[in-house]
C-alpha cells in the first residue's frame, strides 16, 4: 500500500479552485491542479483495503488502490497504464463524474474519502504532458464493419473498444460536431472543448471514421445504416426532456435546459440582463446556473421540488450507498439563490411573453402547504427537470426495435435489442444516468458485439480486469 498511516496523517484536501470573481468573467476550467506534495499525500491516504469497495462503487471497475499506490511512489506511467486499462476517457470522468467511487471509499464510513476523481485527472493530464498517450493503431482488421449512432461517451467508448478489436468502425452524429452532450451539453468551465478535441483526434488517428450532420432516422433511414454494416450500436442518449405541465408553459421565455446549454456552448448569451429561474436542482440545473451567471443575468434562482436534503447520511442511507445529502456545486458557490420544496402552479405572461412564475410550498409528500403561494418575476425560465427516455420513435417504426415501459431501448444482458445485429448502450437503454455508466455500457456493449462478430469469446478486456502489466 502507499503508506499504512497516510489516512491518519493527511486530511482530505480537494483541488483548489480559481477565485469566484475571476472565473465568472470567463468560461475556462475553474479547478486547479494539485501540487506535487498534494498528489503524494492524497494518494497516500488510500488504505489499499482488503475489500476495496471503491471498485464496487465505480461502474468501470477502476483499479483505484493500484493507481493510488503508483502515484504515491512516483510511478506515473504505471498509474496511467492501470487507469487506462479500465477507463477509455479519464480526462472526462476526472472532470465530470460525481465519483460514486468516493462515496464507496472505506474512509467515508467515518472520515473523508480519498480524492479519487481528482487523482484520475492528475494521472491522465500527466500522461498527455509526458507524451504517453499516443494512437494505438490496430495491427489487424477483421473485415467486419460496425456503425455507431451517437457520439457521446457511450458511443465513443464502444467505438474505441471495437476499433481496438480490429473491426472497422464508423460513428454517425446528428450534430455538426462530434461529442454529443460532451460537446453541447457540458459548459466549457467544466470541460473545455480542447480536451474533447484532443481525444477525438486520437480516435481518428486510430482508424475510427466520424460522420457529422448524419440525420439517422430522418434523411438516412435506420434500415440503410443497419443493412450496410455487420452490426449497429445505438447510443443516442435520453434526449426527451420532462415538460412542465402548467398553464403558460408555452410562453416565450420558457426553455429546456439542454437547449439553453447548447446555445451557450455555441457562444449565444441568452441570459444577459434577464431574471432567470431554473427548475431543477441537479447537475444540469447547476450547469445552467453557472452559465447564466457568466452571461451576466440580473439574478438567478434555482428551484428544487423536493425538500432540502440532510447535512449527513440518514440511518436509511448507510455507507457504501450513494449519500443523499446536501451538496453545493461549484456554480452554486458562485452565486444565485436556492429554493427547496417549491412547486410551480402556473406561469403568467404579458401577451405571449413570460413575466412571472407562481408557485406554492410543498411538504415532504409534495402536498401544497396552505397560504404559501408566491410570485416571482422572471424573464427566462429554464426547465432542468430530467429526461423521460430516448427519442426512439423512428427507430421503433423503421427497425422494429422494442422499447421498455419508460420509452428506453429494450436490451438484454448482452446489450442486444430484439433485432438481430442491433445493440444499444448508455442513456438510450439505461435512461439518463452518469458519464461513468455510459462509458462502462459502451465498453460492455462492445464486448458483446465483438463476440457476435467473431463467433467466439471476445478479446476485449472485462470490467476491471486484464491489466496490461503485473
Amino acid at each position: 500500500m502507499s503508506k499504512p498511516t497516510g489516512f491518519m496523517e493527511w486530511p482530505r484536501e480537494p483541488a483548489h479552485k480559481r477565485e469566484k470573481k475571476e472565473r465568472l468573467h470567463d468560461s475556462r476550467e475553474f479547478t486547479l491542479p494539485l501540487t506535487a506534495e498534494q498528489q503524494k499525500q492524497q494518494s497516500g491516504r488510500c488504505m489499499n483495503c482488503g475489500v476495496p469497495t471503491c471498485h464496487q462503487g465505480c461502474p468501470l471497475g477502476n483499479v483505484i488502490p493500484d493507481f493510488n499506490e503508483h502515484v504515491f511512489h512516483g510511478r506515473w506511467r504505471a498509474a496511467y497504464a492501470t487507469l487506462a486499462s479500465t477507463n477509455n476517457f479519464p480526462e472526462f470522468t476526472g472532470r465530470l463524474c460525481p465519483a460514486p467511487c468516493e462515496a464507496a471509499c472505506v474512509l467515508g464510513i467515518d472520515s473523508a474519502p480519498v480524492v479519487i476523481e481528482q487523482l484520475e485527472k492528475e494521472i491522465i493530464e500527466r500522461a498527455f504532458a509526458e507524451g504517453w498517450v499516443t494512437p494505438r493503431i490496430p495491427t489487424m482488421r477483421t473485415g467486419k464493419t460496425v456503425a455507431i449512432v451517437g457520439s457521446g461517451p457511450a458511443g465513443l467508448a464502444a467505438a474505441a473498444q471495437l476499433n481496438q478489436a480490429g473491426h472497422t468502425v464508423t460513428v454517425f452524429e446528428r450534430a455538426d460536431a462530434i461529442g454529443g452532450l460532451l460537446r453541447y451539453g457540458i459548459p466549457d468551465f467544466k470541460l473545455e472543448k480542447s480536451i474533447l478535441d484532443r481525444r477525438i483526434a486520437l480516435l481518428e488517428a486510430e482508424g475510427i471514421s466520424f460522420k457529422t450532420g448524419a440525420d439517422i432516422g430522418g434523411k438516412v433511414p435506420w434500415t440503410e445504416v443497419k443493412n450496410t454494416h455487420d452490426a449497429l450500436v445505438i447510443a443516442i442518449g435520453a434526449q426527451r426532456p420532462r415538460e412542465l405541465q402548467v398553464e403558460g408553459s408555452n410562453l416565450t421565455g420558457v426553455m429546456q435546459a439542454m437547449d439553453f446549454l447548447e446555445r451557450g456552448n455555441r457562444h449565444q448569451s441568452l441570459a444577459t440582463g434577464k431574471r432567470v429561474i431554473i427548475l431543477g436542482g441537479g447537475d444540469t440545473g447547476s450547469d445552467c446556473l453557472g452559465t447564466a451567471l457568466r452571461q451576466n443575468a440580473v439574478d438567478v434562482m434555482q428551484v428544487e421540488l423536493l425538500q432540502m436534503p440532510p447535512q449527513f447520511r440518514a440511518p436509511t442511507n448507510p455507507w457504501p450507498q450513494w449519500p443523499t445529502i446536501f451538496r453545493t456545486s461549484s456554480s452554486q458557490e458562485e452565486g444565485g439563490v436556492r429554493q427547496f420544496g417549491m412547486m410551480t402552479t402556473r406561469l403568467e405572461g404579458e401577451g405571449a411573453t413570460l413575466k412571472a412564475l407562481h408557485a406554492v410550498q410543498v411538504d415532504g409528500q409534495l402536498k401544497p402547504i396552505a397560504r404559501t403561494e408566491v410570485r416571482h418575476d422572471v424573464d427566462l425560465l429554464l426547465l432542468a427537470m430530467g429526461f423521460t427516455g430516448a427519442d426512439a420513435k423512428t427507430l421503433s417504426l423503421q427497425l422494429g426495435v422494442a422499447l421498455d415501459a419508460r420509452g428506453n431501448i429494450q436490451t438484454n444482458a448482452q446489450f442486444a435489442t430484439n433485432v438481430a445485429g442491433v445493440y444499444s448502450a448508455g442513456d438510450s437503454m439505461r435512461g439518463a444516468s452518469l458519464i461513468v455508466w455510459a462509458i462502462a455500457d459502451g465498453r460492455e456493449a462492445a464486448r458483446s458485439v465483438d463476440a457476435a462478430l467473431r463467433g467466439t469469446a471476445s478479446t476485449l478486456p472485462t470490467r476491471g480486469r486484464d491489466l496490461p502489466f503485473s
